[in-house]
């Protein structure tokens, strides 16, 4: 049987959402601080992903200044009705819902409206667009006797698509299967008559799991389905190679199946560096609802293609890349933190290469640094950059970083306080930095190199030959040590004060290793 790798979308894209309009796919996941805000993916057959764009792509609107990493725009939801796309998507402040947003776009790709913010609280919310024409809005909250009736619930209200506002009376729906748990990522379908409502509990670490409930009418009631929760990896032990499974949406193919995207992580020792994937899980319908992975009850690896797709097609591996960045604009693969970062500047056609002009904003700031990253999608990965930049002061640095929430590590070109230029390693712990190693160099243009494995990440400068300046243990990066939602990302950036200069990034090169 023709089989594809999971998971689908390697590396930090979490709480995916999905909907199809005729033969094409379209998927969106969690963003946070990290900005363009939105991702949006499109497939012809759920296993290939190619990025469209971004929903939230200019400054006004939605401002990120001020947040923390892991807070920002959090499971969203894509939905199409009547030749309109509509997302909506919670932003948090201090891990709390904050204001709730509506984007609609007659084309996936963009561009997509300034947002509509809807009189909502909570987060995770969700649209359901019933037979009649109807749309309702459905999000989680903190429950209002939760002694009584567990901590979180799912509502309801209808959203006027002529207004684009809510409308009519809240309907409380549903605690949840696990009445000490928080319910919620809630979403709505229909199936023969039945409405099912799909959440999920136990929070987003290992006893993440999705729960159901079903009634006979959109607003209720709703009884638990006995069966939950429907798919769950808490139960697994820690060799199975996927875990924290949950916040599913589902959606139907052409060809009449119904399959789930789910986030999961792919730990190693108890740890996890790589962030919150996309997984692809086929559904069975039957009489009591639906039935996830009916073969074998788990999210696995390998798993069998989707009917009518063709055996050629791959997941959404990343293979080497090299960016010389000779566009005018940054490709979708990278992002910058709660802004667009004007300190970059890219030369266009000719020499090539990105400019990044140095600010004061630090890393662990909560501004918008001269920072630019992407994913990290393999375990065992080679990054490498050529980077020109002459300091003048150890306060001015340009260089590499991984990146990935409260910690990360810098190889920055920079000078000692003679002058003298220098390649220094230093990790950087909840603010507080650690040199780990320093080596002179007599170039003030270097390739700086970072090596991923199981062991940790590993530091080099190439200046003719190879130096090492260091290792760090994998789990320093990973979300159980570093905290957050996040998973690592792999950038270029810039440090000093006023007038401190500009570095010139050559190029940037990812490559999966064996």
């Amino acid at each position: 049987m023709p089989t594809f790798s999971n998971p689908v979308l390697a590396g930090s894209h979490p709480d995916p959402s999905i909907c199809r309009v005729g033969e094409d796919f379209y998927l969106v996941t969690s963003s946070f601080a990290y900005y363009p805000g939105i991702p949006v993916l499109h497939s012809r057959d759920l296993v290939g992903w190619q990025p469209l764009g971004h929903v939230v792509d200019r400054p006004s609107q939605v401002s990120l200044t001020g947040l923390d990493v892991s807070d920002g725009l959090w499971a969203a939801t894509i939905r199409h009705h009547e030749g309109t796309f509509y997302v909506v998507v919670a932003l948090a402040r201090g891990r709390q819902g904050s204001t709730t947003y509506l984007f609609t776009a007659p084309d996936p790709a963009g561009p997509w409206s300034d947002p509509v913010v809807l009189e909502a609280e909570g987060i995770d919310p969700s649209l359901f667009f019933d037979d009649d024409g109807r749309c309702w809005f459905t999000a989680c909250r903190d429950a209002a006797e939760p002694e009584v009736t567990g901590p979180g619930e799912l509502w309801m209200r209808e959203l006027d698509l002529d207004r684009l506002a809510l409308t009519g009376p809240t309907h409380a729906l549903w605690y949840g299967a696990m009445r000490g748990a928080w319910v919620e990522a809630p979403h709505l379908y229909k199936r023969d008559g039945v409405y099912h409502l799909i959440g999920a509990e136990g929070g987003t670490g290992r006893h993440h799991a999705v729960t159901a409930a079903r009634a006979d009418a959109v607003t209720g009631p709703y009884s638990t389905d006995p069966r939950s929760p429907l798919l769950t990896h808490r139960h697994r032990g820690a060799a199975e190679p996927i875990h924290h499974v949950g916040h599913v949406d589902l959606v139907d193919t052409p060809a009449g199946e119904t399959w789930a995207v789910a986030l999961g992580v792919r730990p190693l020792d108890g740890t996890h560096t790589l962030g919150r994937e996309v997984f692809l899980v086929p559904i069975e319908w039957t009489a009591d609802g639906p039935v996830f992975a009916p073969d074998t009850g788990r999210v696995t690896l390998s798993e069998r293609l989707p009917a009518g797709v063709g055996a050629g097609t791959m997941a959404s591996a990343v293979g080497p890349v090299r960016d010389d960045f000779v566009g005018t604009a940054l490709g979708p693969e990278w992002s910058s933190l709660r802004g667009p970062v004007g300190h970059l500047v890219s030369t266009g056609p000719g020499e090539g290469g990105l400019t990044i002009r140095l600010a004061p904003e630090p890393l662990t700031g909560a501004g918008t640094p001269a920072f630019v990253a992407r994913r990290q999608q393999h375990l065992r990965m080679r990054a490498r950059a050529r980077v020109r930049f002459t300091a003048t002061a150890p306060t001015q640095e340009a260089g590499l970083v991984v990146f990935q929430h409260a910690h990360h590590a810098t190889l920055a070109l920079t000078a000692d306080a003679s002058g003298t230029p220098h390649v220094v390693l230093t990790a950087h712990e909840s603010g507080s930095p650690t040199r780990l190693g320093a080596v002179a160099v007599t170039s003030d243009e270097v390739v700086l190199v970072v090596d991923s494995d199981e062991s940790g990440y590993t530091f080099h400068v190439q200046e003719g030959t190879w130096t090492t300046l260091g290792s760090i243990e994998r789990p320093f990066f990973s979300t159980e040590r570093a905290g957050g939602f996040v998973g690592v990302h792999l950038g270029l950036y810039g440090i000093g004060g006023a007038d401190a200069g500009e570095a010139h990034v050559h190029w940037f090169e990812y490559a999966p290793a064996r």
